[in-house]
């Protein structure tokens, strides 16, 4: 097998193998080519070519999205690694391992003039599992003459397996970004058939924290005593809880269980959309609703009605449960336990008794009612975002995944019952709007099942640079909402939003539409400009897998945030 002549980039596949690590998003460039060289010319990677540096690396966050498993991203030096911030925020905030390998100059070429240059030390030093620095490698040991030059040669060669064998195995143990700088000497692209460094392997130690009945106990008697608990689960990937746990959630009837979009479970009695129950509340409906005890799982949450909600009328005592952190988001958190849900809750079972309480019942009494208007108001309502979503939502189809865009997307897709068959995903770390098309992309590389991308059309145009990628499967589904403009500025509070000033500044309006963008990457385009248009077109969407297929919806600009805020007050 043909392997870089550079030491420290055969340890570094080595390793990576060793760890179970076989898929790489390469972007060209010349200092990083002896990475290029050893991970491309070995079998056992499944290496792809991404251009854009910042698609690549959400790129590889959608397919460790998927899959769970570490994804590696090589790039040159120079602000090609800058690029990569925007995925490796989100990846840290997330919980998704990514593993950023840059090339670099060797220390002395740093701040003299040097082009492609720029100080890669330590640079995402704030959202950043780790960061492992490696010394420069000039020539192989074994071409060495003088013993002293020899043994420094060893001597480097020792820290750079000791910190990168660190660094994969921080992304593997407590799942998020690393990040290896690699300085390289010229020449670069040298290659030989030897072996030259076997780094030794270290294996990464994954160990669940326990939590004895004894520690548990006086929370359990706290739980058994309240007949107002309330849990909320954030973002998840699909089965982390089995359905019996969550029976024992939605079966008991002091607890209320309100989950989003991006939870990715289901009951009949949990509360799938939270802004429908509380948006429309007074203080008597939040003070009804007041929890005595919060029990919250997973991780983001989208809704700021509940954050404000909880904020203003507090739990007793809120608990987080979660292996790695717990946020607190609600200004009132006095427990983590460090264990998963599945435990804790297998745990808290074996100590609990259902308390008898009206709690739940009551409040379902309050979802049929809200589930009845949402049904009548959008029957009534004009050509809007808000009915575009009625019409997208029901078409995806069972056991698909879903990827939907930040910002509105995310939103309107909290306001209805989405399909419970279907796999959810948001980049919600950071929820930014820059990286949604390149992670779904991502995702739907590797996963065998249809994947639907549901975004806004800044979003899209943002990002537009994700399809330029000859990876995308040809069932790939993107639907994009073209309002004009960030209508979600339109519908924050905002006594400016009908002058010029805000049209150019805050919802910045435009003309653009994604034809040419479609004829450009070879993805069949379908648009609707109404509600009959949009009938026949949605129709169309998921007619044909011969190439990927993009559906623009345009809306009216200026009707969907009085739509919006009308819904709330129809529905009280």
């Amino acid at each position: 097998m043909i392997h870089s002549k550079i030491p420290v980039a055969q340890s570094i596949v080595h390793l990576c193998l060793s760890k179970g690590i076989d898929t790489v998003i390469i972007s060209p460039g010349s200092r990083n080519a002896p990475l290029t060289i050893e991970f491309t010319k070995n079998p056992k990677i499944k290496a792809y070519s991404i251009v854009d540096e910042r698609c690549a690396a959400f790129v590889g966050l959608g397919i460790a999205q998927q899959t769970g498993r570490p994804v590696a991203l090589v790039c040159t030096s120079g602000s090609a690694l800058l690029n990569y911030y925007p995925a490796i925020s989100e990846a840290f905030y997330s919980d998704i391992p990514l593993i950023a390998i840059s090339a670099d100059r060797p220390i002395e070429r740093i701040d003299i003039g040097d082009g492609q240059t720029i100080r890669q030390k330590n640079v995402f030093e704030n959202h950043i599992l780790y960061s492992a620095n490696l010394y420069s490698e000039l020539v192989p040991t074994d071409d060495v003459t003088d013993a002293k030059v020899a043994q420094k040669i060893k001597e480097s060669q020792r820290h750079n397996n000791q910190e990168i064998n660190k660094a994969l195995n921080v992304a593997i143990e407590q799942s998020g970004p690393v990040h290896i700088n690699v300085p390289f000497y010229e020449p670069l692209y040298e290659m030989t058939e030897r072996v030259i460094d076997t780094p030794i392997e270290i294996a990464p130690k994954l160990i669940e924290k326990e939590l004895s009945n004894k520690e548990l106990l006086p929370y359990a008697q706290d739980w058994s005593k309240a007949t107002r608990k309330l849990v909320i689960i954030g973002v998840q990937d699909p089965d982390t809880m089995s359905p019996a746990l969550l029976d024992l959630l939605g079966n008991d009837p002091s607890v209320v269980v309100f989950t989003e979009t991006t939870s990715n479970v289901a009951h009949p009695n949990f509360f799938t959309r939270i802004d429908n129950i509380i948006g429309s509340l007074d203080d008597t409906g939040f003070k009804d609703l007041q929890p005595e005890i919060l029990l919250t799982f997973g991780g983001m949450v989208v809704s700021k009605k509940v954050k404000a909600f909880l904020r203003n009328y507090q739990p007793e005592q809120h608990w987080h449960v979660d292996t790695k952190k717990a946020y607190d988001t609600y200004f009132c958190l006095n427990r983590h336990f460090e264990v998963s849900a599945s435990f804790f809750l297998e745990k808290l079972q074996a100590l609990t008794e259902p308390k008898e309480s009206t709690y739940q019942e009551s409040w379902l009494a309050v979802r049929a009612k809200r589930d009845r208007l949402h049904s009548e108001y959008i029957a009534q309502m004009d050509w809007c975002d808000f009915k575009a979503f009625d019409h997208i939502l029901e078409i995806i189809p069972d056991h698909s995944v879903l990827q939907l865009g930040n910002s509105s997307t995310v939103r309107y897709a909290q306001l209805f019952d989405v399909n419970k068959t279907l796999e959810v995903y948001c980049n919600r770390g950071t929820s930014g709007i820059d990286g949604s098309t390149s992670t779904a992309i991502g995702g739907a590389m590797v996963s065998d099942k249809i994947t639907t991308l549901v975004t806004g059309e800044l979003s899209f145009f943002y990002d537009s640079n994700a399809l330029w990628n000859q990876y995308i499967p040809n069932d790939f589904k993107i639907i994009v909402i073209n309002n004009s403009g960030g209508g979600i500025f339109r519908i924050l509070p905002n006594e400016d939003k009908n002058t010029n000033n805000f049209d150019e500044f805050f919802e910045t309006t435009h003309q653009l539409a994604a034809e040419k963008l479609c004829e450009m990457y070879n993805f069949r385009y379908i648009k609707a400009t109404n509600e009959e248009e949009c009938v026949v077109a949605k129709k169309q969407l998921y007619a044909s897998s011969s190439q990927p297929t993009l559906l623009e919806i345009f809306t009216p600009r200026k009707i969907n945030d009085e739509v919006l805020l009308d819904y709330f007050k129809f529905i009280k």
